[in-house]
């Protein structure tokens, strides 16, 4: 089941933190790194950010988070993590598809790791394309996808 997440609300913005530590932890060990940025998010930080959240909850409990922003419809995909209990179950691309269908814009847009071969692949299933690869201070090497939306 899909639904919102209340990030402003302590438990759920935990909830929240405890699938993004897991997740980011996978890859981190899959880009073979130590200090991975995304892992430094506290549920504070979580709790105070003004993004949406969507969650999927499998047999009551919180098995993916889909953190986006939607301003002048350019929608930004902040996150997409799945907790890897459920990895491989198609889960992010169930969030992915609600999301895109949902929501308004003439421009979705996300980063990700250039290693992360599966997120490419799932945003490429999607019509995203690369747009920009680049290497920022941390060093772990990025690139940019968007789709443009047709109405």
């Amino acid at each position: 089941m899909i639904l919102t997440l209340d990030n402003s609300n302590n438990e759920v913005a935990f909830q929240i933190f405890t699938v993004f530590q897991n997740a980011y932890k996978v890859e981190a060990q899959l880009l073979g790194v130590v200090d991975f940025p995304p892992l430094l998010r506290s549920v504070k930080d979580i709790e105070s950010s003004k993004t949406h959240f969507w969650g999927y909850v499998e047999h009551g409990a919180l098995a993916a988070v889909l953190e986006i922003s939607n301003v002048d419809m350019l929608l930004e995909i902040n996150s997409l993590t799945v907790a890897p209990k459920y990895f491989r179950k198609g889960i992010a691309n169930k969030l992915l598809s609600f999301v895109l269908d949902i929501n308004d814009f003439s421009e979705a847009i996300v980063e990700t790791a250039v290693a992360n071969i599966a997120a490419i692949n799932l945003y490429q299933k999607h019509g995203f394309v690369e747009i920009k690869r680049w290497t920022p201070s941390h060093g772990i090497e990025k690139l940019a996808m968007s789709i443009k939306n047709t109405f």
